[in-house]
């Protein structure tokens, strides 16, 4: 990965190049630490609404930047997470400057109505539908709201549906300009764009504009309830009569920065999908009750979560989930034999290794990384820090997250 270079475009914006002088690509991406957690009472689901209209409404007068960067041949894209949204395009070099104008002029100078909120309001309603249909997605909305019980975080991003319909343009704006451009935020150029013409490009867009008052600190939300306070479940488990069902098991983890992260990352491998994991062994290998299975951990702003994913009959969730709360105790208790952990380590290298390699997932992890771009970070750290998780951190991690452990199944019994 080429070493990146950070410049200050505003109080809450920096700039962040990585010149890679053989591609013919440039990723554009820029990061906010606002998302759905960020929603005003009321108005749930507000973040992710107001991405859509980011991404539709006209720019400058012209067409929506979407439209405009794949009539380019480029790709662009959008997400809201719990804490943070993402704008990406991926266009040739030649064109990266003037689609990095068109995007400052989108984010941070939007214009639209009520007529296209409308419009897009309808596409939003779509989209819930089809994540109310897909049980995978449910169980994890329900698993973040136990998580997070009575916090921002514990909100689905798409909000509800009689919030979303309530909200107008003028609100989103609102949440705009007080919120979303006030936030400290990352943009980023990875690939063959020379330094020098990005850096100019970014002094000259709206990027570059800073906020009357910015909000240099964390989410203004309430903190993140103590563990103290989360208890683990202790019944049996209840499973629906369907024939196949979702299970998210996991528990609090570290938060973006915390030096404790990397030892609940290499937890997720060592109770992960690959063949080599302790989870896959016991899960596939001895007794065949799981087909899909994944691990990961995830780090927010003051918080983060852990967990595992099943997708199995109805028949195996019982077992299944015993051999998880097994392997945790075990691994909270002896910690993680040698062989096991230094596979576990390697594997969570290679993931990161591999994300540096393409631009469009990098520059996130980028942005987060340096937190936005107020504190140093780079690969080689984030793979020293990985390489340094030992069995103790390891056995600490499993630990905490057993003596806690919640779950939650979906379909629901009936």
């Amino acid at each position: 990965m080429t070493q990146h270079e950070v410049h200050r475009l505003s109080p809450t914006t920096t700039a962040i190049a990585a010149v890679r002088p053989q591609d013919r690509i440039t990723t554009l991406t820029f990061s906010v630490d606002f998302g759905s957690r960020d929603d005003p009472a009321g108005l749930s689901g507000a973040a992710h609404l107001l991405e859509h209209l980011l991404m539709t409404a006209p720019v400058a007068g012209g067409p929506s930047l979407t439209r405009r960067v794949e009539h380019l041949g480029g790709l662009v894209n959008a997400q809201t997470g719990l804490d943070s949204m993402v704008f990406q395009a991926q266009v040739l070099n030649e064109d990266a400057p003037a689609v990095l104008a068109l995007m400052g002029e989108a984010l941070i100078r939007p214009a639209f109505d009520d007529a296209l909120l409308d419009a897009e309001r309808r596409v939003v309603f779509q989209e819930l539908s089809a994540a109310a249909a897909d049980p995978s997605d449910v169980v994890q909305d329900a698993f973040l709201a136990r998580l997070f019980a009575s916090h921002p975080l514990g909100r689905p991003v798409g909000g509800t549906v009689h919030d979303i319909e309530r909200t107008t343009a003028a609100d989103l704006l609102a949440v705009h300009d007080e919120l979303f451009a006030r936030r400290r935020s990352a943009l980023l150029g990875i690939g063959g764009l020379d330094g020098d013409a990005f850096r100019k490009a970014a002094d000259a867009s709206a990027f570059a504009l800073a906020p009357a008052d910015p909000d240099h600190g964390q989410p203004s939300v309430a903190a993140a309830l103590p563990l103290e306070r989360l208890t683990g479940d202790t019944g049996p488990l209840r499973v629906p009569q369907d024939a196949f069902c979702w299970i998210c098991i996991g528990g609090r983890a570290p938060a973006l920065g915390d030096p404790a992260g990397p030892a609940y990352t290499v937890l997720a491998q060592l109770l992960g999908s690959s063949a080599s994991s302790l989870l896959f062994q016991r899960l596939r290998d001895d007794e065949g009750l799981v087909y899909n299975f994944y691990a990961w951990s995830r780090g927010y702003t003051d918080t983060g979560a852990w967990r595992v994913l099943l997708g199995l009959e109805s028949g195996n969730a019982a077992r299944a989930l015993d051999v998880v709360r097994e392997l945790l105790d075990l691994l909270g208790t002896d910690g993680p034999a040698p062989d096991d952990l230094a596979a576990a380590r390697r594997q969570a290298v290679m993931e990161l290794v591999l994300d540096s390699e393409q631009p469009q997932h990098f520059s996130p992890r980028l942005a987060t990384g340096t937190l936005w771009g107020t504190r140093p970070w780079s690969l080689d750290q984030a793979v020293a820090e990985l390489d340094a998780v030992d069995a103790g951190a390891v056995r600490r991690a499993a630990a905490e997250l057993g003596a806690r452990l919640i779950w939650v199944v979906r379909p629901e019994a009936t």
